[in-house]
């Protein structure tokens, strides 16, 4: 019963960490809001050039897509104390999200050859900016999916692993990386829908 008591606890006194996590959410929101209106109010100038989407960015959504489908599995696999699983959809998790970068910036390169950059037209700023600042977020979570995956790789023994799945603490953070991470995803899936409707379903 102390025991138990204990690790209530220290779970309600971490919880703030989960306030904290949407706080930060709820900024990023506003961020990303205030930005799509100033693309939507700066899309009626005399300037605007509709500049289509790198084909590379659909394949990046569909990468992004698949490692929340990976992180649900492997939160399933911790819950139910199948660890190996767990480190192996984990570890997927953390490819598919490091593949999402690589595709991101190959996007990039597709715009510069295009001799799109970040001055030469305002359709092409907001390309860079909102890409660039959602993969500033993602970076974020590749982070912390790698510390959570070098954490699960040093605990190779069942009964070690097992100790560590049953902190409160250590349930927490995985629950706080799985809810960031599911939230960088969907919010690159609103930014892809948003720029492929407003330039006209168009991609390289």
């Amino acid at each position: 019963m102390e025991t138990r008591q204990m690790s209530n606890f220290v779970t309600r006194r971490r919880e703030p960490k989960r306030f904290m996590l949407w706080l930060s959410i709820a900024g990023s929101i506003f961020v990303f809001t205030v930005l799509l209106a100033a693309y939507v109010i700066r899309k009626t100038g005399h300037d605007w050039r509709d500049i289509p989407m790198p084909t590379v960015f659909l394949a990046s959504t569909l990468v992004i897509m698949a490692s929340s489908f990976t992180l649900h599995i492997a939160n399933s696999a911790f819950a139910h104390e199948r660890f190996s699983q767990y480190r192996m959809y984990l570890g997927s998790t953390l490819f598919l999200g490091v593949l999402f970068v690589v595709l991101q910036v190959l996007g990039w390169r597709e715009l510069v050859l295009r001799n799109v950059y970040l001055q030469t037209n305002p359709s092409g700023s907001f390309l860079y900016i909102l890409s660039g600042l959602h993969l500033m977020h993602i970076l974020v979570g590749l982070l912390f999916l790698a510390v959570a995956f070098a954490e699960a790789v040093r605990r190779i023994p069942y009964i070690d692993f097992f100790v560590y799945s049953v902190n409160p603490p250590n349930r927490l953070k995985i629950r706080l990386i799985t809810l960031y991470w599911h939230f960088v995803d969907v919010l690159w899936l609103y930014v892809f829908l948003f720029l492929l409707y407003h330039h006209g379903m168009q991609l390289f």
